[in-house]
């Protein structure tokens, strides 16, 4: 079969043959992968950046935003079937600590954990992938347009999932699972992950504004404002000053990857507010921080920030469900997030895919 692979720390990616998967125990599934998402990870491991091959081998295949339709199981399989869409998860536990043995590796104590595509195991970027079904999470028929979002869904549920629980363990007498609603919300970048936390966002009743740095005819920027969101371009305001001019922010949700930025909006954060991180930033470029301010902000205000990644199978699980909510509401503006499907044999061409315009690029692999 074929399979997009790297040399882990050399520029360039290739198109090879790779021995088709089989199963090994009763509680493998086998599925033929039918689209795989690019992110910033993908093009990062293509210009010779950070991935790990898995041990024995100098190649990586990448990818680990997947989408397929269930093609084998084993005799221990009970969530799906032949014919059945879904999608594994991404990160496989460290088998040492407790979180990892309780199917929570998003959550390694070790940090020895490994993921698909990205770190020790070849990734979805392929034909066939087997693996146990524990990692499986089924894909109703309804979406299958946009199931390949369910990875980067699942970052955006397990942020905002925490949140709204840290938030309720504060206040248990007065908040629930509602906390969110009539709330203003601000989402920093509108990438993928942005798009689909305005999302979530919106279905639990906040009030979201968008924060990006591209022209508000874009394509971002429209697709913001059709999910009822306000748009926000960055570099027309002062970024502190964003709560003088459009009001106390509840929460923050952060998916720039910008250092300057990131610090910048805690002073935008209101009294109780929760500011949850989700952007990696590249380089190691120093930022100089208002230490004193922002400390006393945090204190007299009750603030908390938290910083979140990966997700669970419980959260893919949350974000396939918040899918459907979303394209029962919204129609095929769901789909509009996926901006560009390409075939794998034109691979580079996706990682060279980065307009205004562009939000999720694909591969396909039908």
């Amino acid at each position: 079969m074929k399979a997009i692979s790297i040399v882990p720390g050399t520029a360039g990616s290739e198109v090879i043959d790779h021995q088709e998967p089989t199963l090994q125990s009763p509680n493998d599934v086998k599925i033929k992968i039918l689209q795989v998402g690019i992110c910033g990870t993908d093009r990062e491991e293509v210009m010779g950046g950070r991935a790990d091959a898995p041990v024995g081998s100098s190649r990586l295949i990448i990818g680990h935003e997947m989408f397929g339709q269930v093609v084998e199981t084993g005799d221990g399989v009970t969530t799906v079937k032949k014919g059945d869409y879904g999608v594994f998860t991404v990160r496989r536990g460290c088998g040492k600590c407790a979180a990892c043995e309780h199917n929570r590796s998003d959550m390694c104590f070790t940090g020895e954990y490994t993921e698909r595509g990205i770190k020790g195991l070849n990734g979805y970027e392929t034909e066939y992938v087997v693996d146990n079904e524990q990692y499986l999470v089924k894909v109703p028929v309804s979406i299958q347009s946009v199931g390949v979002l369910a990875e980067p869904m699942s970052v955006a549920e397990k942020a905002i999932d925490e949140a709204v629980k840290l938030q309720a363990s504060r206040l248990p007498q007065i908040l629930r699972d509602d906390w969110l609603k009539g709330k203003q919300a601000l989402v920093a970048g509108l990438g993928p992950i942005g798009i689909l936390a305005t999302i979530v966002l919106r279905l639990r009743g906040a009030k979201v504004w968008g924060l990006d740095i591209v022209d508000e005819s874009s394509k971002r920027p429209q697709l913001l404002k059709s999910l009822g969101g306000e748009y926000i371009d960055g570099r027309k305001v002062d970024t502190m000053n964003i709560d003088d001019k459009f009001g106390e922010v509840a929460f923050i949700f952060e998916s720039a990857g910008v250092a300057e930025l990131g610090f910048q909006l805690i002073d935008v954060l209101g009294i109780n507010g929760v500011y949850v991180m989700t952007g990696i930033p590249h380089g190691d470029r120093p930022t100089c921080v208002m230490g004193a301010e922002l400390m006393k902000n945090m204190v007299l205000k009750n603030q908390m920030i938290l910083g979140s990644v990966n997700a669970s199978p419980e959260h893919f699980a949350m974000g396939i469900k918040d899918l459907e909510k979303a394209k029962n509401l919204w129609g095929d503006l769901v789909d509009e997030i996926i901006t560009s499907r390409i075939a794998y044999q034109d691979f580079e061409k996706a990682i060279d895919q980065r307009s205004e315009d562009d939000i999720k690029t694909v591969i396909e692999w039908k």
